[in-house]
C-alpha cells in the first residue's frame, strides 16, 4: 500500500524493469539525442546491474567526473570511488569508451592523415583530452601522408627532460618516415601553447629539415578544445 503526507501526491515505487523498458524504446526509435546523457549511463549501467534503479548511479557519476565524455574517459579505480559503481560496472564503462576510441582510429589509419584532418582531431580529442597527466605523442608519417606509427613518448611536462627532438629524427629514420605531427595535452584543459611547446616544437622541427623530415603540426588537446601550432604561425 502506498503511504505519504496527508494531502499531497504520492508517486508510485520506481518500476525498474517497465523503466529500462522506456528507455530502450527510447534509445531505438528516437535517434542520437532520444537520451541524456545521464540516461545513457543508465542504460550502460543495466549491463552489469541486473535489477534495480540505476539512475542515482549515472546521476552520481555525472556529479562526480562533470560530464558523459568525463565518466567514459575516468580511470576504473576512480569510477569505483563511486558508490554502486564495481568492478563489473567500470568494465562495462570502460568497454565503451575503448569501442569509441578504436572507432575513431580507423579513420584515422585508413585514409591520409593531412586529407582526413577532422577525423585525426576526432580520434585525439577522445583519447586525450580528459587525461589527467600530460601526455606527449608522435606520429609517424610516410610520403602518402598515412599513419606508420603511433608513438607514445612520454609523460610529464613538454620539455627536452622529457623530449629529446633527435630521439624522434631518428625514430623517424628507423621506420622510414617522411613527416610527423607532435602531439600532447593539456589537462588544465586549456590548449593554449606555453613558451616551451614552441620552443621544443621549433627545435624539433630544425633538427628535421637537416635530415629531411618535416614536422606538419604540433596538436595541443584540451577539455576546451584544441590548438594547431601550425594555425598560429608558430611553426
Amino acid at each position: 500500500m502506498l503511504s505519504g503526507n496527508p494531502g499531497q501526491p504520492v508517486e508510485p515505487a520506481h518500476s525498474g524493469a517497465g523503466h529500462r523498458g522506456r528507455l530502450r524504446e527510447r534509445l531505438l526509435g528516437g535517434g542520437a539525442e532520444a537520451l541524456a546523457d545521464y540516461e545513457v549511463l543508465e542504460y550502460l549501467l543495466f549491463a552489469a546491474v541486473k535489477q534495480g534503479d540505476t539512475k542515482p548511479i549515472a546521476k552520481a557519476l555525472m556529479k562526480r567526473f562533470g560530464s558523459l565524455a568525463g565518466v567514459l574517459n575516468a580511470d576504473a579505480k576512480a569510477l569505483q570511488s563511486v558508490k554502486g559503481v564495481g568492478e563489473t560496472s567500470a568494465a562495462a564503462l570502460k568497454s565503451v569508451a575503448l569501442a569509441a576510441r578504436r572507432m575513431a582510429r580507423v579513420g584515422v589509419q585508413k585514409n591520409p592523415v593531412l586529407g582526413s584532418w577532422q577525423a585525426l582531431l576526432d580520434y585525439l580529442t577522445i583519447d586525450m583530452a580528459h587525461l589527467t597527466v600530460e601526455r606527449v605523442r608522435v606520429l609517424y608519417l610516410n610520403t602518402q601522408n598515412r599513419l606508420v606509427l603511433d608513438e607514445h613518448v612520454g609523460d610529464g611536462s613538454i620539455d627536452e627532460a622529457a623530449i629529446h627532438p633527435r630521439e624522434i629524427i631518428r625514430q623517424a629514420l628507423d621506420i622510414g618516415a617522411s613527416a610527423l605531427i607532435l602531439v600532447h595535452n593539456h589537462p588544465s584543459g586549456n590548449p593554449e601553447p606555453s613558451r616551451a611547446d614552441i620552443q621544443i616544437t621549433n627545435r624539433i622541427a630544425e633538427a628535421g629539415r637537416l635530415l629531411g623530415i618535416v614536422v606538419h603540426d604540433h596538436i595541443i588537446i584540451g577539455r576546451e578544445g584544441h590548438t594547431s601550432l601550425k594555425a598560429k604561425g608558430l611553426i
